[in-house]
């Protein structure tokens, strides 16, 4: 099934918000309705693609057949750019300017680097092209030439499974769901759940270092990967001999979060674990952030760790967003304080065990158990987000989220840092919004910190977030967190990401990039600027 080309997901899951909702959003944003509804699909204008015979006729033959070489509009516009709130309202504004010229697809790593030596030969760039999921202008390259895009929609295989040493070798073009599948086929999980999980794909996960809504018990992706192949235009990186190593440094790392600027990621070698036996997942209630935080803490530092992990603010408490499913229900009653859902995996013994000992500590810093229903409830509704995020663009609203990290000691700086700058930037322009954040990845050392932005749109919405996205952005930089936990680079980090590298970082990277991809046409753009 192909993903809503001007939204998010299954076009059959689309929702529209409760009158009660909309009444909100107008009595206390100044939402209005829409002045016209979304350009359709078929009216969208598409410039023709500028191949000549020569080219298309080359990547055919790299490809095995004009079935995998796709010129279409529709296949085109279903490739132009992602899925962030600024992508959506422009792609149904109708404006493609972004749009590939076509969109090839592979079936092999000898076809990838096929592909590879046809866009050498003939000036083209390429963007590798997964679930179509980035939210940071990471499908977005900047065009000083015609670009094709590299769906692997067509690699998405289990190519090996070892039982003994629990790992898995994934082609990259698989989808969670089906990876799971085929996992669980064996009694195995990756365990790894991103709210993306439905349409994000294995090499998605590891050119952007996803993490899971598990990752307190499982772990980020870029932990479980523990070897994989890179295509380049200069020719194959096979990575990853051992669990671990000390022969020199780890270029595994070097290719995890470079999404697709250094090459095509064509297998991946991960770290497997056995089905869970038990699952249980709760609520509890914290009369404060910073109490909740300092229990979150308490539990990632000196355990035990849950499986599941994580804490909203007041404000996201209030609206329920960590129950997306329930807003705007009837007989829905929403936590007061701060709701922390946690969550509990694995055999039955070690489930009960860890839930006992950690229950043990939330009590003792504050919190107040609520039972598995506000768990329950937010598991069952974990991948709803975005269908809500569309639904508030139906709506008239403006909805976005942006992600950072940093160490627990800067958390409270940080977290009101961004918050401030989101609500100082938006009700000077006219849109007072709704600031909500959430924790939900915890380590020994830090956290990270998920906001959620609700506003009017204004009367050019996009334009009217870019100035609150820098300045939260600085914000990010100026309180010491990372300009992305999860959601990667792209374009719309990129120069953040160059300070927060540094010069001497960047011209490294800049090295990399040069020997891997002497011309240029990997995702120029993202993640590095152009020389």
């Amino acid at each position: 099934m192909d993903m809503l080309w001007s939204g998010w997901g299954d076009p059959a899951r689309a929702t529209s918000l409760p009158d009660t909702v909309i009444g909100l959003l107008r009595d206390m944003l100044g939402v209005k309705p829409r002045s016209a509804e979304p350009v359709a699909l078929e009216d969208i204008s598409v410039p023709g693609p500028p191949l000549d015979s020569t080219v298309h006729r080359a990547l055919i033959e790299a490809v095995g057949g004009e079935a995998h070489v796709r010129t279409d509009a529709e296949a085109r516009i279903r490739h132009t750019r992602g899925k962030s709130t600024p992508d959506l309202l422009r792609i149904r504004n109708g404006d493609v300017q972004d749009i590939p010229a076509a969109v090839v697809l592979p079936a092999s790593h000898d076809e990838v680097l096929a592909v590879l030596r046809a866009c050498a030969e003939h000036g083209l760039a390429l963007v590798p092209f997964g679930g179509g999921t980035s939210v940071v202008g990471g499908l977005a390259p900047e065009q000083r030439q015609p670009f094709l895009t590299l769906d692997l929609g067509r690699m998405d295989g289990l190519l090996a499974l070892d039982p003994v040493s629990r790992t898995a070798t994934l082609q990259p073009g698989l989808r969670a769901p089906h990876a799971e599948a085929l996992l669980a086929e064996h009694g195995f999980t990756l365990g790894h759940f991103p709210q993306s999980y439905e349409w994000a794909t294995i090499g998605g996960f590891a050119a952007a270092r996803s993490s899971g809504q598990a990752s307190a018990g499982y772990g980020r992706f870029d932990e479980m990967v523990l070897g994989l192949t890179l295509a380049t235009p200069v020719g194959t990186l096979d990575i990853g001999r051992a669990p671990r190593s000390a022969a020199g440094p780890d270029l595994r790392q070097l290719v995890l979060g470079s999404e697709g600027a250094f090459g095509v990621i064509t297998s991946i070698t991960v770290r497997i674990r056995p089905v869970p036996k038990a699952r249980v997942y709760e609520g509890w209630r914290f009369a404060s952030f910073e109490e909740g935080t300092a229990a979150l803490r308490r539990l990632a530092q000196d355990g035990p760790r849950p499986t599941v992990l994580r804490l909203s603010d007041e404000t996201e408490t209030l609206i329920g967003l960590a129950q997306p499913d329930a807003i705007g229900s009837s007989g829905i009653q929403q936590t007061a304080g701060c709701l922390a859902i946690a969550g509990y995996e694995g055999t039955a013994e070690d489930t009960v065990h860890r839930r006992d000992r950690a229950a043990a500590v939330l009590r003792d810093c504050g919190g107040v158990y609520l039972g598995e229903e506000p768990g329950e409830r937010w598991a069952h509704g974990r991948y709803s987000a975005p269908y809500l995020r569309d639904a508030l663009l139906d709506a008239g609203a403006f909805a976005e989220t942006l992600e950072t990290a940093a160490f627990w000691s800067r958390l409270p700086e940080l977290y009101a840092r961004v918050r401030e700058a989101l609500t100082t930037v938006l009700t000077e322009s006219g849109t007072p919004p709704l600031v909500m954040c959430h924790i939900s990845h915890v380590y020994e050392n830090g956290a990270s910190l998920y906001f959620t932005v609700v506003s009017a749109q204004g009367d050019d919405p996009v334009t009217h977030w870019a100035p609150a996205k820098h300045a939260a952005n600085e914000a990010i930089m100026s309180s010491g967190g990372t300009i992305s936990h999860h959601h990667g680079v792209g374009t719309d980090h990129r120069d953040w990401y160059v300070r927060e590298a540094g010069p001497l970082g960047v011209e490294a990277l800049r090295a990399v990039k040069r020997q891997l991809d002497p011309t240029g046409l990997l995702n120029p753009g993202v993640l590095l600027p152009l020389d």
